[in-house]
């Protein structure tokens, strides 16, 4: 198997933009650093088959039926919003340096479109509400009303901070999967520390197919999610003390949760194949918030993207009962509630802000251990 993998990247070729060239002296501006993951996403082919930020026609074809202007799944819109009077300059520039808040120059625009979009009809085809409660639609919302399309070239990576250095890119993970002889690589998308039961989906995928990559999403959540390195170090606990050697492969992928239930679950999906991945585990309510989606829409949502090389693994939730002294599932096991030990993400938070360690059929010990141990386990 070469380092290409089993599985070909979305849309058949690893897009690169990584480049040397000169930025200084390019009219610039400064955007989010959740934007500037994504240009890094882009550059690296995480994104592929994108080059850089949606022109027009793709755009409006990915709001209209969350494909690309060519047919390719493509769910979420990957774009760069500025007010008018930036908009004409950059048309005018041709070539844009984009800065981070820090202030460093770290990639180049070059500009080939600039147009108004329509605010309520992307809410309503990527988040399937208008309800400005929800965090993607009061996002997109509070947007400029400018989107500026283009290739992008990729010019200096950030500094490596304790997380970054747990990024992996395509052609690293390719790689890594190839070294160890896996052919079937489940994807494990998660936004939380490891309850037992997200360990039992990944460990009963792992009887069937030779590696998890468990790859955390890293980048701007809403207020009570968990703190990005309280979710890195309680999964390199897990899998230090609970799998075995050479079955998982952990990276870090650095993006903003959107919780666009269904959509997200695609987009998901996408990156995930580019890593090159077989498969991906899509649990109840995949990339959800509040009551905004039905359990099973991100599940559902794959028979309209049968094109998608990648597979979905589709799981009821986990849980242990006491009755099968087991974890297992209501597939499986015939006992009431009462029986049943699982928690709510509301009932952790608040057990784990009372100091209160969570049953060991619930957390992990040492999970529990790397949680209680931070002041601040949660995004205020």
């Amino acid at each position: 198997m070469s380092s290409q993998g089993a599985i070909r990247p979305h849309g058949g070729r690893l897009i690169s933009r990584i480049s040397n060239k000169d930025a200084s002296g390019a009219y610039s501006i400064t955007v989010s650093d959740d934007l500037a993951n994504d240009v890094e996403n882009i550059a690296d082919g995480i994104f592929s088959p994108l080059e850089g930020f949606l022109l027009q026609d793709d755009y409006e074809s990915v709001i209209r039926r969350g494909r690309l202007g060519n047919d390719l799944p493509w769910t979420v819109p990957i774009v760069l919003d500025v007010d008018k009077e930036t908009a004409e300059k950059m048309r005018q520039a041709g070539d844009v340096a984009l800065k981070t808040k820090q202030g460093g120059q770290f990639a180049l625009l070059h500009v080939e479109q600039v147009y108004t979009f329509d605010k309520q009809a992307t809410a309503q085809a990527v988040y399937g509400t208008t309800d400005q409660n929800h965090p993607g639609v009061a996002k997109t919302f509070s947007m400029s009303d400018y989107l500026v399309g283009g290739k992008i070239d990729y010019i200096t990576r950030p500094k490596d901070d304790p997380i970054r250095k747990y990024r992996m890119n395509p052609e690293q993970t390719r790689k890594a999967f190839s070294d160890a002889g896996w052919k079937t690589i489940v994807a494990f998308q998660t936004r939380n520390p490891p309850h037992v039961a997200h360990e039992m989906l990944q460990k009963t995928s792992l009887t069937t197919h030779d590696g998890v990559f468990v790859n955390p999403l890293i980048g701007k959540k809403k207020s009570g999610d968990f703190a990005d390195d309280v979710i890195l170090e309680s999964y390199l606990a897990m899998i230090e003390h609970y799998y075995p050697k050479n079955r998982c492969v952990l990276a870090t992928l650095h993006t903003e949760m959107r919780y666009a239930g269904p959509k997200e679950a695609i987009h998901h999906a996408i990156m995930r194949q580019n890593y090159g991945c077989t498969h991906i585990i899509i649990g109840r309510d995949h990339a959800g918030v509040g009551k905004y989606y039905s359990p099973f829409a991100a599940q559902e949502i794959f028979s309209d993207f049968t094109d998608l090389e990648i597979k979905p693994i589709f799981f009821p939730a986990f849980y242990y009962c006491k009755k099968c002294l087991t974890f297992t599932n209501e597939r499986a096991c015939p006992h009431s509630p009462e029986f049943h030990e699982q928690i709510s993400g509301t009932k952790l938070r608040s057990m784990i802000e009372e100091g209160q360690a969570p049953s060991e059929f619930i957390l992990r010990p040492e999970v529990s251990k790397v949680i209680m141990g931070h002041k601040k386990p949660f995004v205020d």
